[in-house]
C-alpha cells in the first residue's frame, strides 16, 4: 500500500469546468478566440462548462462525499488580471477565495496550477511566448496569485505540460492559439516559458516562503518491449532522448526537465536543434534552474521499445487488438510504473502524478447510476503499476486523477468524458460514478483494495511447453488443437515450472512470465511457498511404448540428483485402443529375483502389463515400475520433477545410439514385492455431473469435474490446477476449450464452470 502521508486526490482546470459570467469581470483568453474559429470537434465552447463558478460549493460537498483529500485546479490568468498584466480583477480574487476557503471546509487541500493553457488573448496579441516580455509577464501574475491566495494554499505548480502549450499551440495549432511556428520561434517560446517557470518560483518564494512548488511536464512514456536489461536501457534512452521528428520536437522530456532540475539543456538536443538556437546565456539557465520541491507528470499512456542488435532503439509493434480508451489512446498501464522510475533515478526529485485517467464511453444506465468498469479496471491496473515503482524505491508523492468531473476536453469538446462524476451538460446535475466510490475506497486505504494489494480475480491461462520424443505422435496437434509441428510430439507442459520448459502467462498483468517465476515473485497467488512450485501437469501421447521406468522418493533423489525432488505422479487415461495396456507393476517376489531378472533380461516376465479403459485413472508411487503403452494418451499429474530411471528401452535407436539406462539406481529404488495393481487404479466411468475425487496423496489431490451445466469449485483457500480434457465451456466470462490449462490463483474465490466439458482438477494436499 501506499505511505500514510500520500497525497490523494482529483484535478481539473479553469477553462474547463468555470464558464463564464457576465458580471465576472474576466478578460478573454486564447481559447475564447480558438472557440469562435470553429476548431472545436462539436462546435461548442467553454462558455458554461460546467457551471462550477455558480456551482463550487456543490462541488465540493461532493467531493468530501468521494472522499477527496487534495484538489489540483487552476487559477485563470485573464480572469485574474484580464488584460494579462494590468489591473487584477477583485471579483476573480473573491471568488477564488472563497473557493479556497470553502474546500478547506470540506477537509480538501488545494493544489493551485498557475498555468494550464489559459493564456490572455492580450497578451497573445503581443506574441505571446515568442515575446521576449513574456517571462516578465508571467512572474506579475505569479505574484499576484502568491499575494491573493499563499495564506490559504500550501502548494503550487507554475505549469501543467508545457510540452502542449509549445507543441499543440505554436508549432501543430492543434490547439490554441492556433499557430505553426518554425521550429526556431517554438525553441524560443519554450525558453522563454521555463524563464518564466524560474521567475513564478521565485516570486512564489518571496510570497510563500512555506509553501511546495513544483511543475507538471508530460510526456509518452517509452517503455521496455521485455524485461531485458537491454530493452529497459533502450527504453530509457529513448525516454530521455531526442528521436522524435525534429518537426515535432516538443514532445520531449529532457527538454523541459534537464534545465529546471540540471539548469542545463541536454547536449543531445543542442547538438539537434544548432541550427535554430539562439542565445542562452548563463543567467538565463541560472534563471530556469530555481529549487523546486517536487516535479509533477501527467501520464496517461506509452509506447514500447527495444534494443536492436547494435544497441539502436526499435520501435516495437503493440499487439493487435490492442486496448483503447475512448480517446483512442493505447491502455498500457506500466507506463505509471516505468515513467515515475525513469525520472525518480535521473532527477533525484519527489514525483506527483499529477494527471491520470481515461476518457470512457459512458452512458447513464437504467437505474440512473454510470457503471464505468473499464473505467475501474483501467485506474486499478494503473495505480498498481505506480505502487510497484514506489515500493521498489521511487519516492511518490500522490496522485491526481484526471478528472474530477466531466468538461470542456479542449479541441474534443464535450465529446469525451474524463471525470469521476457524470455531468449532464443541459442540467448540470452531477452523478458520482462508480469508478468514484471505487476511486474513494482507493483514497481511504491508501490503496489496499488495489489488485495488486490482493489476491488474483483473473484466471492464468497458460501456453504449453512441449517435448520431442522417439515415441511421440501427432495428437496434440490433431486432437487438441495445439500449434506445434512435427510427428514426434510425445508431451504438453501444460502447467509446467520446470527450468527446461516453463508455461508461460498468456493473460492478465501476469502475460509473459514464466510460472517457475511467476511462484517466485508473486507469493500471494499461491499462498504456500516452496523452493520450486511443485506440481507439473502433463498431456502424454505415446504413439509407441514408452521406455520401462521407475522413479526415486525424495529422500533419494536428494542424495543422489543434486537436491531434486523425488517423482510421485499419476495418469488419468484420456484416450486408448480397445484392448490398451499399461505397465504397472512387477512380478519379481524378493530384491534379489528382481536384480536376476534384470541382469538376464527376462523383460517379459518380470513386467507387469494391466488392462485399461478410457477414464481409468492410475497411481504411481515412486518405486513403481511402470510405462505408457503406444496407442495410449494420459493427463498427467505429478511432483515438479523430471527425474526418470530406465529398465528397460526395447534396445530402440535414438539419434543413432541406444538411450541411457539406470540399471543400478533402478535396482535401488524398485519397491519389491509390487503393490497389488487393482489398489492403484480407479475406473472413472461416472458420467453425472460434479466433481469427483481420485486420489489424495502426500503431495497432491486430484479430482475430474464433469459440467453438462453449472458446477462450483473454491479457489478461496487453495490454488487450483485445471485442464479442460473434452468439451466447450466457461470460467465466469471466459471461454474453455478442449486443450486449455489455467490456474485459479489463491483467494479467487468460488468459480462458476459452465457449458458441456471435462476436466482435471489438481491442487497441492
Amino acid at each position: 500500500m501506499f505511505k500514510n502521508d500520500f497525497v490523494w486526490g482529483v484535478a481539473t482546470s479553469s477553462y474547463q469546468i468555470e464558464g463564464r459570467d457576465q458580471e465576472d469581470g474576466a478578460g478573454l483568453n486564447i481559447w475564447d478566440d480558438f472557440c469562435k474559429k470553429g476548431t472545436i470537434a462539436d462546435g461548442s465552447n467553454a462558455d458554461v462548462a460546467c457551471d462550477m463558478i455558480h456551482r463550487y460549493k456543490e462541488d465540493f460537498a461532493i467531493m468530501k462525499m468521494m472522499g477527496v483529500k487534495a484538489y489540483r485546479f487552476s487559477v485563470s490568468w485573464s480572469r485574474l488580471i484580464p488584460d494579462g498584466i494590468g489591473e487584477v480583477n477583485k471579483k476573480a480574487v473573491e471568488l477564488y477565495r472563497d473557493m479556497l476557503i470553502c474546500m478547506k471546509e470540506n477537509g480538501i487541500k488545494p493544489f493551485i496550477t498557475l498555468f494550464h493553457w489559459e493564456y490572455p488573448l492580450a497578451l497573445e496579441e503581443k506574441g505571446g511566448w515568442v515575446n521576449s516580455e513574456s517571462p516578465k509577464w508571467f512572474e506579475r501574475y505569479a505574484q499576484v496569485v502568491g499575494e491573493s491566495f499563499a495564506d490559504l494554499c500550501d502548494d503550487f505548480i507554475t505549469f501543467n505540460e508545457p510540452q502542449c502549450t509549445i507543441g499543440l499551440g505554436y508549432l501543430r495549432g492543434y490547439h490554441a492559439p492556433g499557430k505553426k511556428l518554425p521550429v526556431k520561434d517554438t525553441l524560443f517560446a519554450a525558453h522563454n516559458l521555463l524563464k518564466a517557470h524560474g521567475l513564478a518560483v521565485k516570486a512564489l518564494r518571496k510570497l510563500a516562503p512555506n509553501a511546495r512548488v513544483g511543475y507538471a511536464p508530460t510526456c509518452g512514456v517509452a517503455l521496455p518491449a521485455t524485461n531485458k536489461p537491454e530493452d529497459i536501457e533502450a527504453a530509457k534512452k529513448r525516454y530521455f532522448g531526442f528521436d522524435e521528428d525534429k518537426g515535432n520536437w516538443a514532445w520531449n522530456v529532457t527538454w523541459f526537465l534537464d534545465p529546471v532540475i540540471f539548469g542545463r539543456y541536454p547536449e543531445e538536443g543542442i547538438e539537434l536543434f544548432k541550427d535554430d538556437l539562439f542565445e542562452i546565456t548563463d543567467e538565463d539557465m541560472e534563471l530556469i534552474n530555481q529549487p523546486i520541491d517536487f516535479i509533477g507528470q501527467n501520464i496517461y499512456n506509452g509506447y514500447p521499445v527495444s534494443a536492436g542488435a547494435n544497441g539502436e532503439i526499435v520501435y516495437a509493434d503493440r499487439d493487435r487488438g490492442y486496448n483503447q480508451t475512448a480517446m483512442t489512446w493505447p491502455v498500457t498501464p506500466d507506463a505509471l510504473y516505468w515513467g515515475p522510475k525513469f525520472l525518480y533515478e535521473r532527477y533525484k526529485k519527489d514525483i506527483l502524478i499529477t494527471e491520470n485517467g481515461m476518457a470512457d464511453c459512458d452512458i447513464p444506465a437504467p437505474d440512473g447510476g454510470i457503471h464505468d468498469g473499464s473505467r475501474i479496471a483501467f485506474l486499478d491496473k494503473y495505480i498498481s503499476n505506480l505502487q510497484k515503482a514506489a515500493d521498489e524505491g521511487a519516492s511518490i508523492m500522490g496522485y491526481f486523477h484526471w478528472s474530477y468531473c466531466d468538461n470542456f476536453e479542449w479541441a474534443d469538446g464535450y465529446t469525451k468524458r474524463f471525470g469521476l462524476v457524470y455531468v449532464d451538460y443541459t442540467t448540470q446535475k452531477r452523478t458520482i460514478k462508480d469508478s468514484g466510490f471505487w476511486f474513494k475506497k482507493v483514497m481511504e486505504t491508501n490503496g489496499a483494495n488495489l489488485s495488486i494489494n490482493n489476491s488474483c480475480k483473473e484466471p492464468l491461462f497458460l501456453e504449453p511447453h512441449f517435448t520431442h520424443n522417439i515415441w511421440g505422435g501427432t495428437k496434440l496437434r490433431d486432437v487438441f488443437g495445439y500449434d506445434v509441428e512435427g510427428d514426434d510430439i510425445g508431451e504438453c507442459w501444460g502447467i509446467s515450472a520446470l527450468p527446461s520448459g516453463q508455461a508461460v502467462v498468456k493473460n492478465g498483468p501476469f502475460k509473459g512470465m514464466g510460472l517457475g517465476d511467476l511462484y517466485k515473485d508473486h507469493t500471494e497467488l499461491f499462498g504456500t511457498k516452496h523452493d520450486r512450485f511443485p506440481l507439473l501437469t502433463k498431456i502424454i501421447d505415446a504413439k509407441s511404448d514408452l521406455s520401462i521406468q521407475v522413479h526415486p522418493d525424495d529422500e533419494y533423489a536428494a542424495e543422489h540428483e543434486n537436491g531434486s525432488l523425488g517423482k510421485t505422479e499419476c495418469w488419468y487415461v484420456l484416450d486408448c485402443d480397445e484392448d490398451a495396456s499399461l505397465v504397472v507393476g512387477h512380478n519379481a517376489a524378493t530384491r534379489q529375483e528382481l536384480s536376476d531378472m534384470m541382469d538376464q533380461g527376462k523383460w517379459n516376465e518380470l513386467i507387469r502389463e494391466v488392462k485399461i479403459s478410457k477414464g481409468d485413472f492410475i497411481q504411481i508411487d515412486p518405486g513403481t515400475v511402470h510405462a505408457i503403452k503406444g496407442g495410449v494418451v494420459v493427463l498427467e499429474t505429478q511432483q515438479n520433477s523430471d527425474i526418470t530411471y530406465r529398465l528397460y528401452d526395447y534396445d530402440r535407436l535414438w539419434n543413432g545410439a541406444k538411450r541411457e539406462l539406470h540399471v543400478d539406481k533402478c535396482k535401488d529404488v524398485v519397491t519389491v514385492p509390487a503393490v497389488d495393481a487393482s489398489a492403484a487404479i480407479v475406473h472413472d466411468t461416472d458420467e453425472a455431473e460434479g466433481v469427483r475425487l481420485l486420489n489424495r496423496c502426500k503431495y497432491y489431490e486430484v479430482s475430474r469435474v464433469n459440467v453438462s451445466s453449472e458446477v462450483t469449485v473454491d479457489a478461496t483457500d487453495k490454488y487450483l490446477l485445471l485442464s479442460v480434457i473434452e468439451g466447450y465451456g466457461l470460467i465466469g466470462s471466459h471461454p474453455l476449450k478442449k486443450g486449455d490449462h489455467f490456474i485459479l490463483p489463491v483467494g479467487y474465490g468460488v468459480a462458476k464452470l459452465s457449458g458441456e466439458m471435462k476436466l482435471i482438477m489438481s491442487s497441492e494436499a
